[in-house]
């Protein structure tokens, strides 16, 4: 299992996160649109902060059951978190924070947010 390191744009909010990538999948709803973020799917407990928890702002909206954690000072967005179809708490982690990742290496999935 690999251990990957990820941070936000002015480095506030930093983690590592465990796994495989093995897929992105990209969502066309609302607010995965406008952030253009590729996703990888990991259970909560792989995703590792290093930062305080209290240091990171959240956004919820629609039915407010995902949470957008997102950094304060320079707004990017490492990660969200909610619970995946099993019941399991899961963290969405922004491939794009992730240091030394080839984006072009990974297959994406297609989702239709916008037609929940």
């Amino acid at each position: 299992m690999s251990t990957y390191h990820g941070s936000c744009h002015c480095g506030r909010v930093v983690f590592d996160v465990e796994g495989e990538i093995d897929s992105a999948l990209v969502c066309n709803c609302s607010i995965c649109h406008r952030k253009g973020a590729p996703l990888w799917f990991v259970p909560r407990e792989k995703l590792h902060l290093r930062t305080p928890e209290a240091e990171l702002a959240t956004y919820t909206f629609n039915q407010h059951v995902i949470r957008h954690r997102f950094c304060p000072t320079c707004g990017i967005h490492p990660f969200g978190e909610g619970v995946g179809p099993d019941g399991k708490a899961m963290a969405a982690i922004n491939l794009r924070c992730l240091d030394g990742v080839d984006l072009d290496a990974i297959p994406v999935q297609r989702f239709d947010g916008r037609a929940l």
